[in-house]
């Protein structure tokens, strides 16, 4: 996260004291297990919902949710803020739709939907977080239930976003939902800005010929929170946490992919909606395009470029 900073120069959010507080951001997930930079002493996690097992106490049983949301939002409480995410003020809700193998079926993601439709006012969730999808195919078009489902979040008004999925570089790889006209599809840039690495991200256009991906992050090699239990000992999601402190190489690990890119575009959304909060959906995704950092590559490849918080925050 230290590295990530530097690329999309989150420093210029810092000096305007933007850290997502009092934005909510629902999260898609494998679940979220104990971690200090998150579910501690100053936990922001004000809900959980388990539509795998039905749990009622917070969980991550394969480490890809907790992990995500250190990007988010991790507050760095474990390591003096040096792998302290984008949002580190903002609140959030975890809903796990995926299993201890990271797999999940459409029934259980459609169900997690349902659930935000319900309560996203309730918690004020201005932003959704999927950084899940699907494998191509006819079943997964623009018609599925899958999109249909994450296009109904959309026009309730929330700031949706997915992953390009990591099935590039091969044209027309981007998975479901990610090829939802509407919502914001995020590839992952290293291998533009650096040359260097497998060129996983997917790429666009979809099967129906829609530019995708919308935006790119950095997405390799990100390092963020694992969960330290893989099952909550705590007696509810607001309870005193503990303030022990863990071996940096216990408490955070490196992950790549197109899902990480994803948290790192959302936490950028939850400070703009900090720094301005009437803006619409429509709104921040014509910011993305109009402020992206064009990398020079085709739109299949990029979408509109990088994103650059300095921009961001101060396009008009």
């Amino acid at each position: 996260m230290h590295r990530v900073a530097s690329i999309i120069h989150l420093d210029f959010a810092r000096r305007q004291n933007l850290t997502g507080k009092g934005v909510g951001i629902a999260i898609m997930d494998t679940g979220i297990g104990y971690h200090p930079d998150l579910t501690g002493a100053d936990s922001r996690l004000i809900a959980f919902q388990d539509m795998i097992n039905h749990h009622h106490r917070f969980y991550d049983d394969n480490g890809h949710g907790t992990h995500i949301t250190g990007i988010i939002a991790g507050n760095g409480a474990n390591c003096n803020k040096y792998y302290e995410g984008i949002a580190p003020e903002a609140h959030f809700i975890m809903i796990k739709v995926l299993n201890q193998r990271g797999e999940g079926n459409i029934e259980d993601v459609i169900d997690g939907i349902s659930w935000l439709l319900k309560y996203h006012k309730a918690y004020n969730i201005r932003i959704v977080n999927i950084s899940v999808g699907s494998s191509r195919g006819k079943l997964f078009d623009e018609s599925s239930a899958l999109v249909q489902s994450v296009n109904q979040l959309w026009r309730a008004g929330m700031v949706v976003l997915t992953a390009a999925g990591n099935h590039g570089p091969t044209p027309q790889s981007i998975g479901a939902p990610g090829n939802s006209r509407k919502i914001i599809t995020v590839g992952a840039s290293d291998v533009m800005q650096t040359g260097m690495g497998r060129d996983y991200s997917g790429r666009g256009p979809t099967e129906s010929c829609i530019k995708k991906p919308d935006i790119v992050a950095p997405g390799s090699n990100i390092i963020s929170c694992q969960p330290l239990q893989p099952f909550s000992a705590a007696p509810n999601l607001y309870g005193a946490g503990s303030r022990r402190s863990y071996p940096v190489s216990l408490a955070y690990h490196a992950r790549s992919g197109t899902s990480m890119s994803t948290p790192i575009v959302s936490g950028c959304i939850a400070l703009l909606l900090q720094q301005q909060p009437t803006l619409t959906n429509q709104q921040v995704k014509l910011r993305l395009k109009e402020t992206a950092l064009d990398l020079g590559y085709s739109h299949s490849r990029q979408g509109w470029g990088l994103i650059q918080l300095d921009r961001f925050l101060s396009a008009y």
